[in-house]
């Protein structure tokens, strides 16, 4: 078996190239994490609990946001077609990557917040545990998709109680690529625009929903992320 999986992944990796890296805990969220804000530990046991966690509050308003992007998480600068790490993003300058996914996902949750004029006020805080883009060698050729994961908590802004436990979130948009990459860069709709609307949509179901986002994407690259 581990031969034949061996093979596969050879296949796959000179036939389709796939842009994501293989599973690792931090992207599941199976190791163990703290928020910075909450100090909510995720174990692997707890995952499965806070996902059949289903604590749906109608009518927010989302009156805090905060962001935590953990510094354990890895960053791979591999223009490979198969980077391994937690955060692969292409999107902005060279830089800081953990800041430049937490100023990525701080400017989604805020157009959330924007669309969310409910009349109970909420505190939403987000944990990264995986954001991975595309690498340049892979935009350009084969494709993928940005595989965004976080953590979501609702906490009460006054007190802090915890109002909604934590919910592990998974999403995956489909990549340009090739020429069609070149021209949407050309008419402004850059992976980083691409990635900001979507998470921001993402997060809106989320909180609106009663079953939350669920990811309905069941493509090539996404079956393979998954393996």
């Amino acid at each position: 078996m581990k031969t034949i999986k061996t093979l596969m992944l050879i296949l796959v990796a000179v036939s389709v190239s796939a842009c994501a890296g293989p599973q690792m805990a931090s992207r599941n969220a199976t190791g163990p994490a703290v928020t910075s804000n909450t100090g909510l530990a995720h174990s692997g046991n707890a995952v499965a609990q806070l996902e059949s966690t289903n604590v749906f509050i109608p009518d927010v308003d989302i009156a805090k946001i905060t962001v935590d992007v953990p510094r354990t998480l890895t960053v791979s600068e591999k223009n490979t077609y198969y980077p391994k790490g937690d955060i692969v993003w292409r999107g902005d300058m060279f830089g800081d990557r953990h800041e430049q996914v937490k100023a990525i996902v701080m400017q989604s949750a805020q157009s959330t917040a924007e669309r969310l004029q409910g009349s109970r006020p909420v505190h939403m805080h987000i944990q990264v545990t995986r954001f991975h883009g595309l690498s340049e060698k892979a935009r350009y050729s084969t494709g993928g998709v940005h595989n965004i994961n976080f953590f979501v908590t609702l906490l009460d802004p006054e007190t802090g109680a915890t109002l909604r436990p934590s919910r592990l979130v998974v999403s995956n948009l489909d990549a340009l690529k090739g020429d069609a990459a070149i021209r949407a860069d050309g008419l402004g709709n850059t992976q980083k625009h691409r990635v900001t609307t979507f998470l921001s949509q993402v997060i809106q179901t989320e909180l609106t929903q009663p079953m939350g986002y669920v990811d309905t994407n069941t493509g090539m690259f996404v079956a393979l992320n998954r393996q």
